[in-house]
């Protein structure tokens, strides 16, 4: 067995924590599913406390990426444990429902919480990107210009449009 090309192999191993957060009904598991698994189910059931997946990324010849993603309930009977669930996250994805005004609206109390709540090691805050989700869908109840001004107002390192449904730029916001 070759010991310094197993060593090396190693080196090349980055492990990233990243929660996903948003409004209960927002499509984070399916998201999550899509973006692991490439699938999709309709009939998901609330997530309780928080759930876990593992995407492994070839990210070049020599490096590989481990995502830890945190798929973190919504709903307001939990979030007295967000902190737990915060704690040494190095990413951050705030996710809203195009259809629902009361989702977008509420992305920023989310990433309020994430900037009280956590920071990186060197103490700057964790990186958020915003995405709005179920593209897919014709009745939009929010404006691209007010997504980039949200996204501008309250420091997003950017956002995009998604849709886990019909697997539109789930995998390319991933990287």
């Amino acid at each position: 067995m070759n010991f310094t090309k197993l060593e090396y192999n190693r080196a090349t191993e980055k492990l990233f924590k990243v929660i996903i957060i948003g409004d209960p009904g927002v499509g984070k598991t399916s998201f999550i599913r899509r973006y692991v698994q490439n699938a999709f189910r309709g009939d998901y059931k609330a997530t309780i406390g928080v759930d876990f997946a593992l995407k492994i990324v070839r990210w070049s010849e020599n490096q590989t990426i481990k995502l830890q993603l945190w798929d973190i309930a919504g709903q307001e009977r939990f979030t007295w444990m967000t902190r737990v669930y915060y704690k040494e996250a190095q990413g951050c994805i705030i996710m809203f429902d195009l259809t629902s005004r009361n989702s977008f609206e509420n992305a920023v109390k989310w990433k309020k919480d994430v900037d009280s709540k956590c920071v990186l090691e060197d103490g700057a805050p964790v990186p958020c990107m915003l995405l709005a989700n179920k593209c897919d869908l014709r009745q939009r109840e929010v404006d691209q210009w007010e997504i980039e001004t949200l996204c501008r107002e309250h420091s997003f390192i950017g956002w995009t449009e998604t849709s886990a449904k019909d697997d539109l730029m789930v995998g390319d916001c991933m990287r």
